[in-house]
């Protein structure tokens, strides 16, 4: 048996290649700062489900959104040449909020340890 599923795996290559695209050669402001955590795709590779995070925060993470709705096509196209895959999934953008939920325990364990103290 296989030790990771197809999807997976291809998930994992569009996550690497999309971070490189983001950092090297894409210039929108809104999307500075964004960071892929994830990617999540269907069974038969139809959609790819992206999961970032921003430097700003939730706040920032509308104006972030909005940054990858209107760079879909830029990145589907760069994507489609380094990954060559036959079929090119379609891109769902989601802000990933587990990071503020760890921040967020993080600050009630600080505040815990300040009170015992």
């Amino acid at each position: 048996m296989k030790p990771f599923s197809r999807s997976d795996r291809v998930g994992g290559q569009i996550q690497r290649a999309l971070s490189d695209l983001l950092q090297k050669n894409v210039s929108d402001p809104r999307l500075e700062g964004a960071t892929i955590t994830g990617v999540k795709m269907t069974r038969d590779l139809r959609i790819a489900k992206i999961y970032f995070t921003t430097t700003g925060g939730k706040e920032k993470s509308r104006e972030t959104e909005e940054g990858f709705k209107s760079a879909v096509g830029y990145v589907k196209r760069n994507l489609g040449r380094v990954l060559g895959l036959r079929y090119m999934p379609s891109f769902q953008f989601y802000y990933d909020e587990s990071f503020d939920y760890a921040a967020n325990i993080d600050r009630l364990i600080q505040s815990t340890k300040k009170q015992h103290e």
